[in-house]
């Protein structure tokens, strides 16, 4: 059952970004470039997705987004850093 969450923690904020590729125009509304949404999908999913979200509702990353945007970054550090560290032990 934990290997199933570690999954759905890694595999869906991808998905979800590959629906909002398809379905709507907010890639390119929120980034100027493709390389920043395609370097986020790989590295940096949670932390792509809320930086695509203060862009489009704020126009800017300040108060409660930038909140949401450092939080993201501690979830994309603590789900490639927890998983290395189970690894080694």
């Amino acid at each position: 059952m934990g290997c199933l969450i570690a999954v759905l923690a890694v595999l869906l904020p991808r998905v979800l970004m590959v629906f909002i590729a398809i379905l709507t125009d907010w890639f390119p509304l929120a980034f100027r470039t493709t390389i920043w949404p395609l370097l986020g999908w790989v590295f940096m999913p949670y932390t792509t997705l809320a930086y695509m979200g203060a862009m489009l509702r704020n126009g800017e990353v300040s108060g409660w987004w930038l909140v949401l945007v450092i939080f993201a970054v501690l979830v994309d550090i603590g789900v490639i850093g927890g998983s290395s560290r189970k690894a080694r032990t």
